[in-house]
């Protein structure tokens, strides 16, 4: 029995752009987490201050992801669009 592929694979227009985006993003949350780690590093007791139940750490910390989550639902989001884009452009293109 021969299985041929499930879906048609065609190149993506959008892939640069969707690399510089993700280098980009990716600085900016490592910038962000080596914060952390400096403050962690060089300053520890800095990191125990409390903010109101929670130490500076937890809030960091918590803080660090739900960064990532905003990243990573601004890539989706802008990624989607200039994939929508490139498409209107092939079809247009393509008549």
């Amino acid at each position: 029995m021969k299985h041929d592929e499930s879906t048609e694979w065609i190149e993506d227009g959008a892939s640069k752009y969707k690399e510089k985006l993700g280098v980009r993003m990716f600085i900016m949350f490592v910038v962000v987490y080596a914060g952390f780690i400096l403050i962690n590093s060089l300053s520890p007791k800095l990191m125990g201050i409390d903010i109101g139940k929670i130490n500076l750490a937890i809030f960091y910390g918590i803080g660090l992801i739900l960064y990532a989550l905003v990243l990573a639902t601004i890539y989706n989001y802008l990624c989607t669009k200039k994939e929508k884009e490139m498409a209107i452009k092939n079809k247009v293109n393509n008549q």
